[in-house]
């Protein structure tokens, strides 16, 4: 490009500067300008908040008419109910230094129950129920439709670090549950009230029908020990406990006066108390297959009558829930109410046993030192050594029978078979001159037998062995397992418990011993004695590491105590002579022997 370009080119760029500037709008232009556009976007800004606000406008006024709508459609469906019949489900915590309470809103009810000392097998909190496990309220008629206050949901009226009230409203009156959980206690304190409800409320029983139902947990290792001590207690008014029984599905129908109803497991029990006294109660108690179910062990149910008259301006019932360990002396602190009842020492005389005796002596040892399997052998000598008379009986009784053996067998060859009173009356007359009681050796067993079955009671059902370990065994309130099998055993179960094993290995070891000694005057007894160990094992395979424990420690002591016996206290020799001895002095015949002779003798005529 030349010269004369440039300059063309320069004059082109300079003329369009040159009318930029001839045309561009003045200041006041500019400004009018602004103001225009920001007037319009004002403008523009108003029109959509109008627009919004038409909408919100109508949602609101379509949520009115939806809530007018639903209100109506509540009203027509529940009547004077309706504010109460829907809503949200809340969880409100009541706790003391020894249970934590979740209560709902959703029945006025405890959703959930919790003993803080202890803890359910794996570690996991020791919840006697949880969430929909337990179902509690009473129905009513409410303009012809029955209504259950589970069902109903509850405003807090009042709350505090000890209590909480809930009310519902049904018309101009209401319904309120209060509960109250005192410091260090197991015990809520819990009461019914209502206000003005009898024009809204048609009860013609005048009484109020609780019910009560909860699906109660496995919290222990030993299912089968667990489901055996469980079920449904109660009290007679002032009077004797019961229980519905623990096997297989029950039911039962109370026409009388109950003082409280009791959900009891093995080591733990929930109490339901009247204050007033409950007038009658059907219970139920069904229980889960442990194969399909390994969670749900029961489910218990009851339908619990109090005295209430809705017709009253104000009425009102009072309750107690108990949520217990199953430890004697807490059970015990509650005077008068008969909780001790829960535990299963065993009736009559072997209750006693266990209440004056055993526990006491137990507790004093627990307190003296920690290990529980020394507790355990120095329980077991003490009543080894209580019951040690009887067994040196029995032992010397059995003595005087082996040193008569060669006279019984003289008297059997001598008289015939046949003539088998004639040789029984002999043998009675040897014995009454060698002053021998063919009896001797069982009778001291038979008073061994309260103390026996006495510890066989205890050890199940005390919850001082729960969590306590002891060489293998990791908790002695259950089996001591030392091999799971990958197979079930019929009545035996999928594990082998070593305690158990030991005691029946001991057991065979004392029973061949006395086959020595016994056999020739019991020969019959020998596979019963080989019998017993082998049944034993099946019987005790599932059953409390503590038990086995103690019996094996017994049996030991047992031959122990027989070796020492049959060494330095009994000579047959010295007992053979005596029985000679006794033989040559005179015997007067007592009353029984004599009518015993005169019966013989009558029976021999009546064969001629």
């Amino acid at each position: 490009m030349d010269k004369k370009s440039y300059i063309g080119l320069a004059l082109i760029f300079a003329v369009m500067v040159l009318f930029q500037w001839i045309n561009s709008p003045s200041e006041e232009e500019r400004e009018k300008w602004r103001q225009y556009h920001e007037q319009q976007a004002a403008a523009e800004k108003a029109r959509q908040d109008s627009i919004a606000a038409l909408h919100a406008a109508a949602q609101t006024i379509e949520i009115a008419v939806d809530d007018t709508t639903r209100q109506s459609q509540l009203v027509a469906k529940y009547g004077m109910l309706a504010s109460s019949m829907e809503g949200e489900q809340s969880i409100t915590k009541l706790e003391n230094n020894l249970i934590s309470l979740d209560l709902s809103n959703k029945g006025a009810r405890i959703y959930s129950a919790e003993i803080k000392e202890y803890k359910a097998f794996g570690d996991r909190a020791l919840k006697l129920f949880d969430g929909d496990e337990n179902r509690f309220g009473f129905s009513f008629i409410h303009n012809t439709r029955s209504f259950f206050t589970g069902d109903m949901y509850f405003q807090i009226k009042e709350q505090n670090d000890s209590s909480i009230a809930y009310i519902a409203n049904i018309g101009d009156g209401n319904i309120t549950m209060k509960y109250f959980l005192p410091h260090n206690s197991y015990e809520v304190h819990y009461s019914i009230e209502t206000e003005n409800i009898g024009a809204a409320v048609y009860n013609n029983s005048s009484a109020l029908d609780l019910e009560w139902s909860m699906n109660m947990p496995y919290v222990e290792k030993g299912h089968k020990s667990e489901s055996t001590w469980s079920g449904v207690y109660y009290r007679y008014a002032g009077g004797d406990v019961d229980d519905l029984g623990a096997q297989g599905n029950q039911k039962e129908q109370l026409n009388m006066k109950l003082d409280w109803v009791a959900y009891k497991d093995q080591f733990f029990s929930t109490v339901f108390e009247a204050k007033e006294q409950f007038s009658g109660a059907t219970l139920s108690s069904n229980a889960h297959d442990m194969a399909k179910d390994t969670l749900i062990m029961k489910d218990m149910s009851s339908t619990l009558g109090v005295k209430f008259d809705f017709n009253k301006p104000h009425e009102s019932a009072e309750f107690s829930f108990y949520f217990l360990p199953n430890y004697f002396y807490a059970l015990e602190s509650y005077e008068g109410k008969e909780f001790t009842e829960l535990l299963p020492l065993g009736w009559g005389i072997f209750g006693w046993i266990n209440e004056y005796f055993i526990i006491p002596v137990f507790k004093y040892l627990e307190m003296a030192f920690d290990s529980y399997g020394l507790i355990i052998l120095l329980l077991t000598i003490i009543i080894k050594t209580i019951i040690f008379p009887f067994t040196f009986s029995s032992y010397k009784s059995q003595a005087k029978m082996r040193v008569l053996k060669p006279q019984i067998d003289e008297i059997n060859a001598r008289i015939p078979a046949e003539k088998a009173m004639e040789r029984q009356q002999a043998t009675m007359n040897l014995y009454k001159k060698a002053g021998v009681n063919p009896m001797g050796g069982c009778l001291p067993m038979l008073l061994q037998m309260p103390i026996i079955f006495a510890a066989f009671r205890f050890f199940p059902a005390a919850i001082e062995f729960r969590g306590q370990s002891f060489l293998w065994a990791d908790d002695l309130s259950t089996f001591d397992s030392i091999l799971d099998l990958p197979f079930s055993i019929p009545f035996y179960g999928a594990h082998v418990s070593l305690f158990c094993l030991l005691f029946c290995a001991v057991q065979i070891i004392y029973s061949k011993a006395q086959m020595q000694t016994q056999s020739q005057t019991m020969p019959g007894m020998s596979m019963m004695m080989y019998m017993m160990p082998v049944m034993m094992l099946f019987f005790l395979n599932d059953f409390p590491a503590a038990l086995n424990y103690y019996y094996f420690l017994s049996m030991l002591i047992t031959i122990l105590q027989t070796m020492i016996i049959k060494r330095f206290f009994i000579n047959e020799a010295s007992i053979l002579a005596q029985i000679e001895a006794n033989k040559k002095k005179p015997t007067k015949k007592s009353k029984w022997q004599e009518r015993y002779e005169e019966l013989m003798r009558e029976q021999k005529k009546q064969r001629k």
